[in-house]
This record gives C-alpha cells, structure tokens and sequence, in this order.
C-alpha cells in the first residue's frame, strides 16, 4: 500500500503535451488557473506570470473575483482570461491545472449554497476530465474546513475531521471533503497526477472587503472608526497566512512529488480578541472591541501541523501577522478612497 504520496496507480499515465518537451520551447508550460480572477488566485497568477516560460490561463466566473485583481496581465501575449464556470466543461490544451474555483468566504458560499456545492462536485470533476484527457498535473486547494470542529489540535493532515454534514456550512466543508475524496479517484483509477493542498486562513491585498472574514472585518471597521465586532466568546482561535506565503506553498506543492493533502498555513495561532487587539494596535487605537453574538458551527480551534509542508516541500511561513497587516490596510485604504488621518 503505498504511503506518503507515492503513487497508487498502475495504469499507465495520460500522455502530457509534445510542447512540453519540444526542441525549441524547453519547458514551456501552459498553466490553468480556475478563480483566477480572485484574491488567492490574482496573486498566483502573478507568481506564475513572472516566469517567462509560463502562459497562464485564467477561467473565472466574476461570482467573487474582479478583473482589477488582473488588470496588469490582460493584453499580454502570455495571458488569456476566460469568462467561465467551472460547473460546464472547459476544453482547453494545458501542462498544468490550479483548482481555485470556489467561493471560500461564509457570506458568499451560503448566499448560494447548492451552487458552491455543486462547484466542488461538478466543478472538480469537469477539472479532473481535462487533466484526464490532456494529461495534466492537478492541484486542488482544499481547506482546513474539511477538518470541521476539531477534536485533535493542532491538525495533522491524518485527522478525518469532526464535521456537521447538514449545517449551514456544509456545502463549503463536505463538498471540499467530497472534491478531495474525487481528486483520489482519479488518480487512483486513471493515473490522473494529483496534488491536494489544505489551505488555512489567508488574508492579504485584494481580500474581498466585505467578505465577512475576520481579518477583512476588522481592518475595515477599524479603517471606518467603527467597533471592530468580536464573535463570542473571543477565546476560539485561528491562524493567518500571508497570501504571498500561501502562493508559494502552492508552487511548491504543484511542482514536487508528493499528491498531498498538504496543510499550507501558518501555525501562528490566535484568539479573535488577540486578532482584534491587534489590527487595534496596528490600525486603528481609537477603536473599542465589541462582543457579538456567533454564527452557527464556528469551530472552537483551527492550527495547521506543517510538518509534513517543512520536510517535503521546503515550506515554512516567513511574514508575521503584524508586518503583514499593514499591507493589507495600505489596499483597503486605497479601494475604499480613505487616506489615512
């Protein structure tokens, strides 16, 4: 049985695109990003476009992402962005596939739940037929969702999780846990090169301000003097990864050998009133810290275990919370047209 990401399939693997090892193109790859048009997505695009060999697709339905998030790389000859929706197939040439597509925000995955489940079913395995029938490499980022309220802390990537499987965050959490569980079976039965990459929370430029997640939540209310609104009791924690970090867990994953899950986030762990404390400190120190009612099945602990992210790939987070605030104030700032006093 194989273990640690090795490989499990004995069928022979599709065959990749002649392109790629052609004598005059070396190792140009043609990249799709599915969300690319959002706040992960955007700032993977850029990573990938600064490599000359790279041409990056983008395939997005605008339902969270924004075209500003790629306005510098529309009319490059090296890029094309795609008006699309994961959920119909997508018929395109490519070496590798970056599976973003899904809303990741409370507010915008249970505006339309049946929809964001039907983008982690339908969407991921529209997304595995191509990587099929082109012989792409895949990667999906899952998330820490899947480990639901947990039991065990910090979470290793061996832990099943404690999920409500009918709750108002179902669609999000199960249907992650169901694109992982298709992802498998695709590499499984059809040789189908599979990288799993469970993201923890990621904040940074181009988060979606009224998005309804902590750290956007409290940058805002603090940019606009209002109370930054701690859901009680303040004691559950989270950890924060820098967007720039999380693009480049993702790189490495995409290009080792290991199929995952992976957890890519920072073990960095705070209470929400810590958080309040100190986008107050950083932002804003006029502001009170206002205690309010909390939504349903909000997990009580989330801290990713990177071991397994420190030994195969290399990675560990390098931007504190505290150096990596202040960056995202500086765009919020500038999206909402309000200049510091």
């Amino acid at each position: 049985m194989a273990t640690n990401g090795e490989r499990t399939c004995t069928k022979p693997l599709p065959s990749p695109s002649p392109l790629r090892n052609a004598k005059f193109f070396g190792a140009n790859m043609r990249i799709l990003v599915t969300g690319g048009a959002g706040f992960i997505g955007s700032h993977l695009v850029d990573r990938l476009m600064e490599n000359e060999k790279n041409e990056v697709i983008v395939a997005d339905n605008y339902f969270t992402g924004s075209k500003d998030n790629l306005k510098k790389w529309i009319g490059h000859p090296r890029f094309e962005l795609i008006r699309h929706d994961v959920t119909e197939p997508l018929l395109v040439e490519v070496d590798q596939i970056f599976h973003l597509a899904c809303p990741a925000s409370p507010i915008f995955y249970k505006h339309n739940p049946i929809k964001t489940m039907k983008t982690n079913m339908i969407g991921t395995m529209n997304m595995l037929g191509l990587a099929k029938r082109v012989g792409a490499r895949i990667l999906l980022t899952s998330t820490s969702e899947v480990y639901g309220d947990p039991l065990i802390h910090p979470q290793v990537e061996s832990y099943w999780g404690n999920v409500n499987p009918n709750g108002v965050r179902s669609c999000y959490d199960e249907g992650k846990r169901v694109a992982e569980t298709l992802m498998f079976d695709y590499h499984r039965q059809h040789g189908v090169e599979i990288r799993i990459a469970r993201v923890f929370n990621t904040y940074g430029p181009r988060m979606n301000i009224d998005d309804g997640r902590v750290v956007s939540n409290f940058i805002a209310q603090a940019i606009w003097h209002e109370p930054l609104t701690v859901q009680s009791p303040g004691t559950q924690t989270r950890s924060f990864c820098y967007v720039s970090d999380m693009v480049d867990g993702l790189i490495r994953l995409m290009q080792g050998d290991n199929t995952g899950p992976i957890n890519i986030g920072n073990p960095g762990e705070f209470t929400m009133l810590q958080l309040a404390e100190n986008v107050k400190e950083v932002i804003n120190p006029k502001v009170e810290i206002k205690m309010v009612e909390n939504t349903p099945d909000d997990p009580r602990q989330r801290k990713p275990d990177i071991s397994k992210a420190k030994e195969l790939l290399g990675w560990e987070p390098k931007v504190k919370l505290r150096d990596g605030l202040p960056l995202m104030e500086e765009d919020f700032r500038t999206r909402l047209g309000v200049p510091r006093n």
